[in-house]
């Protein structure tokens, strides 16, 4: 399958399309007939007052969040082919996506974090442009307002601005007015929910929103069994990769090493901030997902032995599937 996907075969869309559908057969076999979807923070429900929230049938909700996934994974391998970050174009981008964002069961429906990485896509977009940007105010005044709509979805989100810095750091010389630029766009989406809180008497209630950010990081993180088993496999490929990656980090282009060195600080930066939400929840791990994918994606062009890195995957997808079916 993973040599299937190394060309960049437009055919390879169908079969993308099939392995989606494969991988969420079984948790719609075992779903619940209803599942809710809360798509605004509490503090942001203001803005569609009526409308937040939407309870869709368990069978409608999976087939919403599968298109989501599909669009998202032709986003991801769009980005991936358009920058050159595997050397040469294919479909393993958008084939990790697929089978990382149907590792788990709660990544199979709608979420918050789903929706958000589309807006994470998007800042990848305008971030990998920072590199060759002569003025590159407008960018980061754009991911500041891209990272303040996010946070009104998922507010975890909120801690992706240090991406923006990150990325000023790797790809631009020291410049302050970049770096207080992108605080600016985040000001101005949160300046007209402080006018709607201002309008409906409620200005003091304004300054709890920022007060998950005091909670202190846990100590422990409680995951099913399954869960375990099935990182496994996950921190296999991840392991390989990071070797490979390291082993020609130095032979690639000076745009392409800084493209990774940021893909890895957006992938600690959405995995630890976790904690700002009152209850531990897995879907907020999809924000780790696409630089996941596209680490995944490198190391799955560029292995030799072919009989280890297809029965790694088989083994991957296996798994998932089985705990789809049997759930523990």
């Amino acid at each position: 399958m993973i040599n299937l996907f190394r060309s960049y075969n437009p055919l390879n869309i169908l079969w993308l399309g099939i392995l989606l559908f494969l991988l969420r057969l079984g948790f719609v076999y075992n779903a619940p007939a209803q599942i809710d979807f809360v798509y605004l923070e509490p503090f942001a429900r203001m803005l569609a007052p009526t409308a937040y929230h939407l309870d869709f049938p368990s069978v409608i909700n999976v087939f919403l969040a599968a298109v989501l996934v599909f669009v998202q994974a032709l986003l991801v391998n769009r980005l991936t082919n358009q920058f050159g970050l595997l050397g040469k174009p294919s479909f393993l981008p958008a084939l990790m996506y697929v089978t990382l964002s149907g590792l788990f069961t709660p990544f199979l429906v709608l979420s918050p974090p789903l929706v958000c990485n589309f807006l994470l896509i998007w800042m990848l977009y305008r971030l990998f442009n920072l590199y060759k940007g002569d003025d590159c105010k407008s960018i980061t005044y754009d991911l500041g307002m891209i990272v303040a709509l996010g946070s009104l979805i998922y507010f975890p989100f909120i801690y992706l601005f240090l991406s923006i810095w990150a990325a000023l750091l790797l790809f631009r010389p020291f410049y302050w007015r970049e770096w207080v630029i992108g605080i600016m766009g985040y000001a101005t989406v949160f300046f007209f929910l402080a006018v709607i809180y201002y309008m409906r008497n409620k200005l003091p209630e304004f300054t709890d929103i920022w007060t998950p950010l005091a909670s202190k990081f846990p100590t422990h993180v409680s995951l099913n069994n399954y869960t375990y088993l099935l990182l496994i496999p996950i921190l296999v490929i991840l392991v390989f990769g990071l070797v490979r990656i390291q082993q020609v980090f130095f032979r690639g282009y000076v745009q392409i090493r800084k493209s990774f060195q940021l893909l890895f600080v957006i992938f600690l930066i959405a995995g630890l901030s976790f904690y700002v939400k009152a209850q531990f929840s897995l879907p907020h791990f999809l924000l780790c997902v696409i630089p996941l994918s596209i680490f995944f994606a490198y190391y799955f062009m560029h292995a030799t032995l072919r009989w280890f890195y297809e029965s790694l995957f088989l083994i991957l997808l296996a798994g998932i599937v089985y705990f789809q079916l049997y759930p523990v």
